[in-house]
């Protein structure tokens, strides 16, 4: 049984937690204005593992194809504020070579939702979970038209940076 690890923070990928083209500056590191349409934005963000279950295709025994993990995290912005969470699953695709999940992940934020998804790799390793990087879907709301890539590190044990790329 593999350990219980941080493997899907947001977004993971899972994830990615965004405000994508509105002007909600307490979640963001950036403090200006909302940029114009066809316009860029990075947004940094904490996420904070809540819950996480996993669902082994053979409990007790080996990782397998099929394993999957079911996680929420709360996000924070770079001032420590609560500003959302996250949700998603992932499914084991590869045990060899370190092992693999592809991760589907919805951001809730102020002013709508944003879709993540991408794989995970080495997730069977020993040590914290690795760095990622997910695409940017689609969204709801403010985020309806949101595009770009989330790229998670984790920086403590059940704790990732979210860097979103955002362009709007």
């Amino acid at each position: 049984m593999r350990p219980i690890r941080a493997a899907c923070l947001g977004t993971a990928t899972a994830l990615v937690s965004l405000l994508a083209c509105a002007p909600v500056a307490s979640a963001a590191t950036d403090t200006g204005s909302a940029p114009a349409e066809g316009q860029h934005r990075v947004i940094t963000l904490i996420g904070r593992l809540a819950q996480q279950t996993r669902f082994p295709i053979n409990p007790g025994g080996a990782p397998a194809q099929g394993d999957r993990t079911v996680f929420r995290s709360v996000l924070f912005d770079q001032d420590d504020k609560e500003v959302g969470e996250t949700g998603g699953t992932c499914v084991t695709t590869r045990v060899e070579n370190g092992g693999a999940e592809e991760c589907v992940v919805t951001y809730n934020l102020p002013g709508g939702q944003l879709s993540v998804q991408g794989m995970l790799f080495g997730i069977l390793n020993p040590g914290p979970p690795p760095s990622f990087d997910n695409g940017i879907t689609g969204g709801t709301g403010e985020f309806a038209r949101a595009r770009g890539s989330v790229h998670a590190d984790t920086i403590a044990p059940g704790t990732r940076r979210f860097t979103i790329d955002l362009d709007c």
